[in-house]
Parts: structure tokens; C-alpha cells; sequence
């Protein structure tokens, strides 16, 4: 079944101050919450999304979703050693009332202390080479709030029960380049992958010199079945990019828009 219409939106958790491995994680690194509304031709509406919250949150924001009917397809993590506490989970239902969903999420959202969304900025950061990443990965990256985003979709065609999803939601690989100074950078990422590509991206990513987070599931119904690994690195940029761009090309990806 073909989508007519996807919207598309952004909450980072601006009001965490989240430390991982020493270092201060901006909200566009790693700390965002997503969620998108997917209008089929049928009138009906997917919902996925990916949110942040606190341990303390956690219970109570599940109960919401479970209370409106949401249901939760993954817990985990995307960050080491990490205060505060901050768990990841993912959010799915399908209804032909778009509007009783989003009454639901926010009910959900509204026991979390997310905050609204402030306006965004484009711009590059200025101490990192974006030039060499994007040479180095083969990629047009972009800004987001101080973060250089890398961004890979899936080629092929990926479904979520008979719902064919629009190009990159739920299966994309991102690299997310936090500017340290001296051209260095913490890289929060993420892998998506098929079965037979899990192996030779962890063995990549470990001979990258980057840190395994998580390997987990993002969906339920995914086909093909989509398997997703989070990792962390440290170091000058650009030769990390260079270093990870084999973790990249182990998988059936191509650039972002």
C-alpha cells in the first residue's frame, strides 16, 4: 500500500544535561525524539517514533501509551555510561483516527518533562573538516544544531505488516558528529542492517576503534528484518569517517536525499 502523506516531527530533549564517557551531549547528538504520522490511501495512519526519556519517566510514559492504546516495539539504549539514566523507546500504532494518536502521544509525552521544540539552526559546526567527512563517508552531510549529521537509507523497499513505509523512516544508518575542538569529535551512530550483514558491521565498527552499544530491533512486522546496532567513537573526525566507512559499506545503503 502506497503512503500519500508523511508528517514529520522533532523534540530534543533540551532539558537533560546528559554526560557520557566526560563528555556533554548536546540534544541533536543523541537526544532527540522523533515521531511521524503516515497517511495511507486507505484513510488509515501509521504511527512511528523513536523517544527519549528519563529512567523516572519511563514507567509512567509507558502506561500512557498502553492506556491510548500505543504500542512500544523497543527499549534500549544508545549511550555508555551515561548520567542521568536515559532510555530510548519506540512507539507504533495504527489507526484510522490520526487525531485520537496524537491525543495519546501527547498524553504519553505529557509524563516526561519534554520540552517544545526551539527553532532549529542549519549551520555547519566550524571546527569540524565537514568537507573531509563527507569524502571520507561518500555522503552529504548536514548541520543540526551544532551536530554534523551523515545520513544512509535502506534501498530496499521495507514494510511494517502490508504498509509499505515511506524511503528511510525506521531504516536509516546515521553517523552524528559532535565538534570537540582541533577537528575532533564525539560519534554517536546507528546502523541499520539485515541478518546477513550483523556480523561484518560489528567486526567493522570494532576495527574502527568504535565502542558497541546496543544491537536491537527497532520494529516488530519489519520486512526485510531490520536489525540495528548503536555505537560511540572518539577521535579526529575525519579519520574516523574514514575508518567507519567500511561499518557503512557492509550494508545495502545509499545517501540520504
Amino acid at each position: 500500500m502506497k503512503r500519500s502523506l508523511m508528517y514529520h516531527t522533532a523534540l530534543p530533549r533540551h532539558d537533560l544535561r546528559v554526560r557520557s564517557h566526560r563528555i556533554d551531549v548536546k540534544p541533536a547528538l543523541a537526544l532527540g525524539s522523533h515521531v511521524s504520522f503516515v497517511r495511507y490511501a486507505d484513510k488509515t495512519t501509521l504511527l512511528m517514533g523513536d523517544v527519549v526519556v528519563t529512567e523516572q519517566e519511563m514507567q509512567p510514559f509507558s502506561d500512557a501509551l498502553h492506556k491510548n492504546k500505543i504500542g512500544q516495539t523497543a527499549i534500549h539504549k544508545h549511550l555508555l555510561a551515561q548520567t542521568p539514566d536515559i532510555w530510548w523507546i519506540h512507539v507504533h500504532a495504527h489507526s484510522h483516527h490520526p487525531v485520537s494518536l496524537a491525543r495519546g502521544l501527547r498524553a504519553a509525552f505529557d509524563r516526561t518533562d519534554t520540552p517544545p521544540p526551539l527553532p532549529s539552526s542549519l549551520r555547519k559546526p566550524g571546527d569540524l573538516d565537514t568537507a573531509g567527512i563527507d569524502a571520507a563517508l561518500g555522503v552529504k552531510g548536514s548541520g543540526d544544531d551544532g551536530i554534523y549529521k551523515c545520513v544512509f537509507v535502506r534501498r530496499e523497499t521495507i514494510t511494517d505488516g502490508h504498509l509499505v513505509l515511506p524511503p528511510g523512516l525506521g531504516s536509516t544508518s546515521a553517523l552524528n558528529f559532535q565538534p570537540l575542538g582541533d577537528g575532533r569529535a564525539a560519534i554517536s551512530g546507528d546502523c541499520a542492517m539485515i541478518a546477513s550483514e550483523v556480523q561484518d558491521v560489528l567486526v567493522a565498527l570494532r576495527c574502527a576503534g568504535a565502542r558497541l552499544v546496543e544491537l536491537h530491533n527497532h520494529g516488530l512486522t519489519d520486512e526485510p528484518r531490520l536489525f540495528f546496532v548503536h555505537f560511540w567513537a572518539v577521535g579526529d573526525g575525519v579519520r574516523l569517517a574514514r575508518a567507519l566507512r567500511p561499518a557503512v559499506a557492509a550494508t545495502n545503503v545509499v545517501p540520504a536525499g
